[in-house]
């Protein structure tokens, strides 16, 4: 297996609580203005993960990068690209067009309003109509988990989980892992067979 496959998050359901600190440390971790703590926020918080709770599980659902990416191979105007074995969206070229939220089999990925300083962005033709009249349309960019790739430290999420819910996933040692494993409980099985 090529060291090349690119890496995931994912949550054991079995541990999560259900406490959105995975929420809060990616929208600090991609906020543009050095927040030290989500109370000093100027912009909404806004994750790239997206916790599920439902009677059976409770568990973040994010990006799986995956290797033929259907979201960049979607993409109309190429604003989804792969950088340093991650997928990532490019917000300025997205127009919004919702056919990467259409191809994502995992559901990871969102429209989100953009905002600066605190200020939500619209539009200059665009508007809404809403109960007050006409206002000024947001402007809106896809958005989704990028392994925090300009992080030294890694996924916030992954390391403010209290749980310790979440792990990054590198398929190439997972198989490694995997392999060894099964030749270690063959190994027993042969044992006790042979006696």
């Amino acid at each position: 297996m090529s060291n090349k496959i690119n890496s995931f998050v994912v949550a054991d359901p079995a541990k999560c609580i259900g406490c959105k600190v995975c929420e809060v440390a990616c929208a600090v971790s991609h906020t543009q203005y050095g927040v030290v703590t989500a109370g000093t926020m100027e912009d909404p918080v806004i994750p790239r993960l997206y916790l599920v709770k439902t009677p059976e599980v409770t568990m973040p659902v994010q990006c799986r990068h995956c290797e033929d990416a259907p979201c960049a191979n979607s993409c109309p105007v190429g604003a989804i690209s792969q950088e340093k074995n991650v997928i990532v969206i490019n917000e300025t070229e997205c127009v919004g067009c919702k056919t990467c939220m259409i191809a994502c089999p995992f559901g990871a990925i969102d429209l989100v309003p953009k905002y600066v300083k605190g200020e939500e962005i619209t539009q200059r033709v665009l508007k809404s109509e809403t109960q007050d009249g006409l206002v000024e349309k947001a402007v809106v960019y896809a958005s989704k988990c990028d392994l925090c790739i300009s992080r030294p430290d890694g996924p916030a999420c992954v390391e403010n989980c209290p749980e310790k819910a979440l792990e990054v996933v590198k398929p190439a040692v997972l198989k490694k892992e995997r392999n060894r494993d099964a030749a270690l409980s063959l190994l027993e099985s042969v044992k006790k067979f042979i006696g």
